[in-house]
């Protein structure tokens, strides 16, 4: 049966190099989209990107919104592309402060930025902002890399009377860590927005590193996938015990272990 799939990404190729999330950030909109789905995929608008090479621009209908982060103003880009050779258009969240000149979640000498939590939660209430205005209503959101680590729980909470996403499935796909800190004690307060209140992350540690990002996705996901043979094995048994429906890695032929994961969500 077709759905209506959103797929948030932390990076497709070819905007970024390959990686192993990157190939899957691409592969499987496409997969999804010839199985006859509908689909829309975002990812953040990198300063690596090459604008002009990959033929993104503006959409000005889209753009402008502010977001608090903070207690800071943060203005909302919205930009647009599509890949060469496919129909898989993509929309890129950006911001001059977290996005515009810089590198990807790692600076030129390898270390990860401060203020990559912060960076989460725009790119998070970005793209579900954006949904909003484009008045589409998924059936299944797919959430790629710990970017977006945060959208379960803001479709769970904050944005859970949104008539975009009221009937909305969440499925997380773990990858292996690609975080050498963590985002700060101040993570937490960060997030709240609306009913994701700081209180609902008194059982995670105030640090914050990529084992408890896994648990708050987790938490709030509705399906759980293994999309590395080499994911956290605790985070796999971790979804298993708080009885999260669970996927392993179904090896590089994944496209039917895939819709057959999302019918049983």
């Amino acid at each position: 049966m077709a759905k209506k799939i959103l797929f948030i990404n932390q990076e497709i190729v070819p905007y970024v190099p390959d990686s192993e999330l990157a190939i899957m950030g691409k592969a499987l909109p496409q997969a999804m989209l010839d199985g006859g789905h509908e689909i829309r995929t975002f990812m953040p608008k990198w300063g690596t990107i090459n604008e002009r090479r990959g033929q993104l621009h503006e959409v000005i209908r889209l753009s402008g919104m502010n977001l608090i982060i903070d207690d800071t103003d943060h203005p909302l880009i919205i930009k647009v592309a599509t890949i060469v050779q496919t129909r898989i258009q993509v929309y890129f969240i950006d911001n001059d402060d977290y996005f515009a000149k810089r590198q990807m979640t790692k600076d030129t000498d390898g270390n990860d930025y401060a203020d990559n939590g912060e960076r989460a939660i725009f790119f998070a209430r970005g793209v579900l902002e954006t949904v909003k205005k484009l008045r589409w209503v998924p059936d299944i959101i797919h959430v790629q890399g710990w970017m977006g680590a945060v959208v379960p729980i803001y479709i769970k909470t904050a944005y859970r009377e949104e008539p975009s996403f009221a009937n909305t499935k969440v499925v997380t796909s773990l990858f292996p860590n690609s975080m050498n800190s963590t985002l700060g004690t101040n993570f937490k307060n960060c997030v709240e927005f609306r009913d994701a209140k700081a209180s609902l992350l008194g059982k995670y540690q105030d640090d914050f590193d990529f084992e408890e990002l896994g648990k708050l996705a987790i938490d709030y996901s509705d399906g759980v996938i293994a999309a590395s043979k080499d994911v956290s094995s605790t985070l796999m048994q971790y979804a298993a015990e708080s009885n999260t429906p669970t996927l392993a890695w179904p090896g590089e032929d994944f496209h039917d272990a895939y819709e057959d994961f999302y019918e049983k969500i």
